[in-house]
């Protein structure tokens, strides 16, 4: 299964008050959004990170500490957040295929292609319009703290913009 996911921001605990996460520290927040991630992605299962993963390394815990608990193998498109955090991130950004269609990814929003995914953004939108282009927002904000898969992005797509797909 191929799933996407962004602005996890372990470890960051400003993230909680400034997206008004419903977590009662950044430990609550990291145990959470790691057994969200495992309940989802399979260790053969393959997720995109569009950025933000986690805040710079602090008390030990880096991008290593928390990649060694998550399944799935990972593929990290550096945020305006992965520095200094161990992550060592060198894609900016990034074309896929999906189903006969190039998907532009990215961890900051941009028409670049008809379909395109980003994080960066947080609450103010999950997935929209702009001119012919469909954007989608995979931040953990608006997709319940999880990765999200493929054919669920499809389908929101759908429900949304039936004649985009």
């Amino acid at each position: 299964m191929l799933w996407f996911t962004a602005d996890t921001h372990f470890g960051h605990s400003n993230i909680i008050q400034y997206c008004h996460r419903p977590f009662k520290s950044v430990d609550h927040m990291d145990r959470e959004l790691i057994r969200r991630w495992n309940d989802r992605v399979k260790p053969d299962d393959t997720i995109i990170h569009l950025g933000d993963f986690c805040f710079k390394e602090k008390d030990g815990k880096n991008f290593k500490y928390y990649k060694d608990q998550l399944n799935g193998r990972l593929t990290l498109v550096r945020g305006n957040h992965d520095h200094n955090n161990g992550s060592d991130a060198v894609i900016t950004a990034c074309s896929i295929n999906i189903g006969g269609e190039d998907w532009f990814l990215q961890h900051e929003p941009c028409k670049v292609a008809k379909f395109n995914m980003s994080g960066h953004i947080h609450k103010l939108w999950k997935i929209k319009k702009e001119d012919n282009a469909i954007m989608v927002n995979v931040g953990v904000d608006v997709w319940n703290y999880r990765p999200i898969n493929i054919n669920e992005i499809l389908r929101e797509i759908y429900k949304q913009f039936k004649e985009a797909v």
